[in-house]
């Protein structure tokens, strides 16, 4: 009999099907779930202890009778991914294929000849222990967003949203806006000194006293600076130390979204959808292998094998550099998946540059860095000679200390392939007891900054350490913020801005929804998730746990909370053009826009022009070229004229005009690029060292 192996993408199915015989296995994908919760209802049974009823959906409907005209007659593989939500789509797919009583389970961390061959050998029924965990996650966040998002829409605004994760998100948002919002710098002074030899040193005490740096006021400063005036310092000790720099651990799901946005700013979401191409497989010397392991982890596990062959390829490439024995790494959480592996390359002899042809550009930047790192982590640590110095001043009024560290690489072991940035500098030819004239004193007054704004690296850190969410939900937590209109990212920064829409929101859940917004109680309910996933804990009792109070709570809120007035509706002097009201102001989860007042019967809306920024539109001529937001959020830039005028792009437009056709040039990573899609003008954008 024929075998038919399902898994959940039609990449994943093509790269399995290149690795295994075409008359015995067909490979075909189920394109995620085919069977969920109901869009438009509910979907769970409160009154028979939180049943869920799933349904499969009408566009669904042809992907199930297209799957069981090809499973008949066959014998079914189950190979989706093997964690929560890919052990969810196996049951499900089950129950569609009626499989229950003989079902055969396969699980691979990476999708190569040799995974899939010892997965084939060694089926598994399905985890139910992994199913009712997702079940749980899915019924809490449904309970909480199909009843907590009416309240939202009732009292501040229609179209909001609550979940059970991305209101925790929210809150650390809004917590570090307020911490900005009452933020008072405070000034401080920094005092280098200056010697002969080419040193310098920090003041770090006065008289033998280490200061704070609030301490000193400018009249002192000052003061110092005439103490020290063609005075001289004695050297009072130099010591020499080695000190080793370990290399880092593979990447984990966080640790590799916090990567990729600080060095490409790659966004969290787009680095899991390079990530997923990577690991379904690429076309390489027209072969189609999978190139690094599965990216939702959380796991530093290394498999024995993968170990080996990193240590064959450095035996071969960087000998020195091979470490006597294999460097492993342990799993900081408590809740790792030790199942799991960390994210690597599955074959290290594929260097970044061997299959640079065959990747994008995204692709070849994340490529590279899961390969560096993943090779780095089996390399001796780099060695590093520290000359610590310490002066103190001579014939002064008050004795004033001077330190200073020069570091020098002497061994760059790991660094060979991962070249972190290590500072390098030549050791001082000094001895102790020299005495050395002081050339200068510098003097730099500071201010305290706020903390800085959130961005995805920092967040997807701070979720992690409250233990908020998991390496599957990271970049939907921060999509979801985005795409509801909660935070916005503003052109020349990578912080997220909490919009005005974000804050009352938050301040509305915060104030009355402990249950949903307290950081350590959503901390204790992934952890009761990672519980139920080990088959320690009933999925439905931590259901219950939190439903009842949760609702009594709503309840409560839903008699108590005063609708929330986010603007005072204002008439402006600009009429209607369909029935000649004057317009007025109002607010949506997207920002302030004009309305009729004769709604519903006029539904006539217009957007709020910024008419000392905006842009005369180059194709209407009578538009403006204005910012939208698209329903889930994006951001567009579009002419007020439409639908009449179709103009669209999709970054900001810049008042400077294209010289050929006058049409808005646009900024780009490394060039201006004219925005008419017929023009094809384009100029460098010249650098410093150009």
């Amino acid at each position: 009999m024929k075998k038919l192996i399902i898994v959940e993408s039609p990449s994943k199915a093509k790269t399995i099907s290149g690795f295994l015989d075409k008359k015995e296995y067909d490979v075909v994908a189920s394109f995620g779930h085919l069977r969920d919760l109901p869009k438009h209802s509910l979907g769970i049974d409160i009154d028979k202890n939180f049943d869920p009823k799933y349904s499969i959906s009408r566009e669904n409907s042809k992907k199930v009778k297209e799957l069981k005209e090809k499973a008949k007659n066959k014998e079914i593989i189950l190979a989706t991914d093997e964690d929560r939500e890919g052990e969810a789509i196996a049951w499900h797919l089950a129950h569609i294929l009626n499989l229950e009583n003989n079902t055969q389970r396969i699980v691979f961390h990476e999708i190569t000849s040799d995974a899939i061959q010892t997965a084939l050998q060694n089926p598994r029924e399905i985890n139910m222990d992994l199913v009712n965990a997702q079940q749980a996650r899915r019924i809490l966040d449904r309970l909480v967003g199909y009843k907590l998002s009416p309240f939202l829409w009732k009292k501040l605004l229609k179209g909001l949203s609550a979940g059970r994760v991305q209101t925790p998100a929210l809150k650390l948002i809004y917590l570090r806006e307020q911490e900005i919002k009452n933020f008072n710098p405070e000034t401080y002074y920094s005092i280098k000194g200056i010697f002969e030899k080419d040193c310098q040193g920090d003041l770090t005490k006065i008289n033998n006293k280490t200061f704070n740096k609030f301490d000193i006021k400018e009249d002192e400063v000052n003061q110092i600076k005439q103490n020290l005036n063609n005075k001289t310092v004695i050297v009072e000790s130099v010591n020499i130390k080695e000190q080793k720099k370990h290399p880092l651990p593979p990447f984990i799901t966080s640790t590799l979204q916090q990567s990729a946005f600080s060095l490409f700013n790659f966004s969290s979401k787009k680095t899991m959808l390079i990530a997923q191409k990577l690991y379904e497989g690429k076309d390489i010397n027209k072969k189609r292998i999978g190139l690094i392991t599965y990216m939702r982890t959380d796991s530093l596990n290394i498999a024995a094998k993968a170990i080996s062959e990193a240590r064959s390829f450095l035996k071969e490439n960087y000998p020195k550099e091979l470490p006597d024995k294999p460097n492993l790494y342990k799993t900081k959480s408590n809740t790792a998946q030790e199942a799991h592996e960390a994210i690597r390359p599955t074959n290290p002899l594929l260097t970044p540059n061997s299959i640079k042809e065959y990747l994008t550009s995204d692709e070849y930047k994340l490529y590279s860095l899961i390969w560096n790192r993943f090779i780095a982590s089996q390399m001796t640590p780099a060695t590093l000679l520290k000359q610590s110095i310490i002066f103190t001043s001579q014939d002064t009024i008050d004795s004033y200390t001077f330190q200073n560290t020069y570091q020098k690489i002497t061994n760059l072991g790991f660094l060979k392939v991962l070249p972190v940035q290590t500072k390098d500098e030549n050791h001082k030819d000094i001895q102790e007891k020299d005495i050395l004239k002081i050339n200068d004193i510098q003097t730099d007054k500071h201010l305290t900054e706020p903390p800085a704004r959130y961005n995805d690296a920092s967040l997807i850190k701070t979720l992690e350490q409250y233990g908020i969410g998991r390496p599957s939900t990271y970049a939907s937590i921060l999509s979801v913020l985005t795409d509801r209109g909660y935070v916005e990212y503003k052109q020349g920064s990578k912080g997220m801005f909490l919009t005005d829409i974000g804050e009352k929101t938050a301040e509305l859940l915060i104030n009355n929804f402990t249950t949903v917004s307290d950081l350590k109680l959503t901390e204790q309910i992934e952890n009761q998730l990672d519980t139920i996933a080990k088959g320690k804990l009933e999925y439905k009792e931590t259901i219950k746990n939190f439903y009842d109070p949760f609702i009594k709570n709503l309840e409560e809120k839903e008699k108590t909370v005063e609708k929330i007035k986010l603007i005072k509706e204002e008439k402006t002097d600009k009429l209607c053009p369909n029935c000649n009201a004057n317009l007025i102001i109002k607010m949506s989860r997207f920002g302030k826009f004009l309305a009729c007042p004769n709604f519903p019967k006029c539904k006539y809306t217009e957007t709020i022009i910024d008419e000392k920024n905006a842009i005369d539109c180059p194709k209407c001529k009578k538009g403006k070229i204005i910012k939208r937001k698209t329903k889930k959020g994006k951001v567009f830039y579009g002419c007020t004229n439409y639908p009449n005028c179709d103009f669209i792009i999709n970054t900001k437009p810049l008042k400077d005009k294209c010289p050929l056709c006058s049409y808005p040039l646009t900024k780009q990573k490394t060039k201006y690029k004219c925005t008419n899609k017929e023009c094809k003008y384009e100029q460098p954008i010249k650098t410093n060292k150009q």
